[in-house]
């Protein structure tokens, strides 16, 4: 993994632990115990959804440009099947709050994905390489 990769999962994965935490919070006061443990469920399943993707598709990069593009299309609709098996099969269980796990999910996706955009922004990453036009 490049040193960009590395310093971008760190600027994305620093916010959205804070953005799980206040989400955490806010569920221990609207639903307890209950909206507590669906909170912290879904920023571990989106964190590792997204360090997953991170890494494969950071493989696939070193192979070619048409891989990488494959893979993160390939990785971005096995997650989407996921998380619908796991909302699914998590439906009408009474271990976690259902509600508190999917504001948490949505917030954490929201703020994983912007802070990666700013991260890619200000980068100085060429994507035309130089002298060969």
């Amino acid at each position: 993994m490049q040193a960009d990769d590395v310093r971008a999962l760190r600027q994305s994965a620093v916010p959205t632990a804070a953005v799980g935490v206040l989400c955490a919070v806010v569920a221990a006061i609207a639903a307890g115990g209950k909206g507590v443990l669906g909170a912290v469920l879904a920023l571990a399943m989106v964190t590792l959804f997204f360090l997953i993707s991170t890494v494969v598709v950071g493989r696939a990069a070193r192979v070619s440009p048409q891989s990488m593009m494959i893979t993160a299309l390939a990785t971005y609709l096995v997650k989407i099947l996921i998380l619908a098996v796991v909302t699914a099969q998590f439906r009408d269980t009474t271990l976690f709050n259902p509600r508190a796990f999917g504001i948490t999910a949505i917030a954490c996706v929201l703020c994983w994905s912007g802070t990666q955009v700013r991260s890619w922004m200000k980068a100085k990453t060429f994507y035309v390489e130089p002298g060969k036009l």
